[in-house]
């Protein structure tokens, strides 16, 4: 049972059912603000200027990129997993915290699922590019063909990426969408506008609420959440498999895997809180995410950065204990110190050493900071990244071949245009769809509420 007095109020103030529905839903009924006009038009500049980028790969080839024979994979798939990384957020909170019963997990898994449909689409587009004639995509689907005997090659990463993908995609877009089918009918049955009524009744699916509804509903829930349990773990560790099937220096390791799937975790809660502290700023849902919910978040990170810091030590410790010339050069002459070596130390500090400021209830409690460490550690998976592909690749076993790798306008380009359209998706989200589940707000509001009297009380009792 949540204990509201010792870890703190998830709902503040006197709240019925009635104003948990007007006050979640009030920034749908409202003219969008001109901050959020403002950004966004900046989200619609790079998501065209991205196209513009994605058009040059196409029509003249990813020799447009800074991309060579040692390099051959640059920002596209770094940018590739960074992304990835991210969207696990959204299944993380819907399903881990749902499995625990974590009730905090209400107000900020919405945001959470929005986010990782976003970000996983954006991530797709990488990999499509990379193939150089993306108008041949349909290559790596595993679908019965009139191509004679050929099919996809199975020792692919290409595929293995388009599998990961897909499945991710398709289930965290049905979880999310069926969240949100009691709120669609919430919103259908108060709105006044006719042209509303009809569009959210029909993403509504003729919800009433019924008993049988929700019984089915929450069994439901269950199912998609034990499905989406399993690829969180999986999606991760395919793209990992991506670079540990490979003999490259630093990266045929078997700790990949856990590594890679914790890291994503790590990037995916931190941009959740990110999100959640500008929703709760700039919609005043101070009474719906307060500091417990930041806090609960804060302490994961704190966990979790505790294990970056651990896989970071055991990759450079089995370096060593292997005692091959090659793993020790690259973590010793080329990451730790080297070319390479402000990348490898702006990761370690972003990932294992910033987040440990959270251990301090005052950081914790202050959201300035919060949102600042929450952006760094972002930063920092990007720099993880970065040193995984680039540091391995520029040196590899023949010093003939070495070569350093610089990224050119259009794979920036490519880059900014997906920040675009994540910016731009999650705006339209903020307009159009309840930021917090309005029901799942509504189930818990009798045990994890604190009234306005009450708080009075203990403030004078204290």
């Amino acid at each position: 049972m949540y204990k509201t007095e010792v870890r703190g109020p998830l709902i503040l103030g006197d709240k019925n059912y009635r104003q948990i529905s007007s006050d979640i839903i009030a920034p749908i009924d409202r003219p969008a603000p001109l901050w959020w006009k403002a950004v966004f038009g900046l989200g619609i500049l790079a998501t065209l200027f991205g196209l513009f980028a994605m058009y040059q790969t196409v029509a003249k080839g990813i020799g447009t990129w800074g991309v060579n024979n040692s390099v051959g994979w640059g920002w596209e798939i770094i940018n590739f997993v960074w992304w990835i990384g991210i969207g696990h957020a959204g299944t993380a909170f819907s399903i881990f915290l749902l499995i625990l019963r974590q009730k905090w997990r209400t107000s900020i898994n919405r945001a959470a699922e929005a986010m990782t449909v976003v970000a996983v689409g954006a991530a797709a587009i990488f990999p499509a590019l990379h193939m150089g004639r993306v108008w041949l995509a349909f290559y790596i689907f595993p679908y019965p063909n009139s191509r004679g005997p050929l099919w996809v090659n199975f020792n692919s990463p290409l595929f293995w990426d388009f599998i990961a993908i897909s499945a991710y995609l398709l289930i965290s877009a049905s979880f999310w969408y069926y969240g949100m089918v009691p709120d669609f009918a919430t919103i259908r049955d108060k709105a006044t506008s006719k042209i509303k009524k009809a569009v959210y009744g029909f993403f509504a699916f003729g919800w009433t609420g019924s008993t049988s509804e929700w019984l089915r509903y929450e069994a439901l829930s269950y199912v998609l959440g034990g499905i989406a349990a399993v690829l969180v773990v999986s999606v991760h560790s395919i793209v990992s498999t991506d670079f540990a099937v490979s003999v490259i220096p630093g990266w045929h390791t078997t700790v990949f895997p856990p590594y890679f799937v914790v890291g994503a975790i790590f990037s995916g809660f931190a941009m959740v809180m990110t999100l959640m502290i500008i929703i709760r700023k700039m919609y005043k849902f101070q009474d719906y995410v307060t500091n417990s919910h930041l806090d609960a978040i804060a302490r994961i990170l704190i966990f979790i950065s505790l294990i970056m810091g651990t896989a970071y030590a055991t990759e450079i410790f089995v370096a060593w204990y292997s005692g091959s010339q090659y793993e020790m050069f690259t973590f010793f002459k080329n990451r730790i110190t080297g070319d390479y070596t402000f990348q490898f130390w702006a990761m370690v500090v972003c990932n294992a050493i910033i987040p440990q400021l959270f251990w301090f209830k005052k950081i914790r409690q202050n959201l300035t900071i919060a949102f600042i460490i929450s952006l760094l550690i972002n930063l920092g998976m990007w720099y993880e990244r970065f040193n995984i592909l680039i540091t391995s690749l520029s040196k590899d076993y023949l010093p003939s071949s070495w070569v350093t790798y610089h990224p050119t306008w259009v794979e920036v380009g490519v880059y900014i245009g997906t920040l675009g359209i994540f910016i731009t998706g999650v705006l339209l989200f903020f307009k159009f769809i309840p930021m917090i589940a309005i029901s799942e707000v509504k189930s818990i509001l009798k045990v994890t509420s604190i009234k306005k009297n009450e708080s009075k009380i203990s403030s004078h009792g204290q």
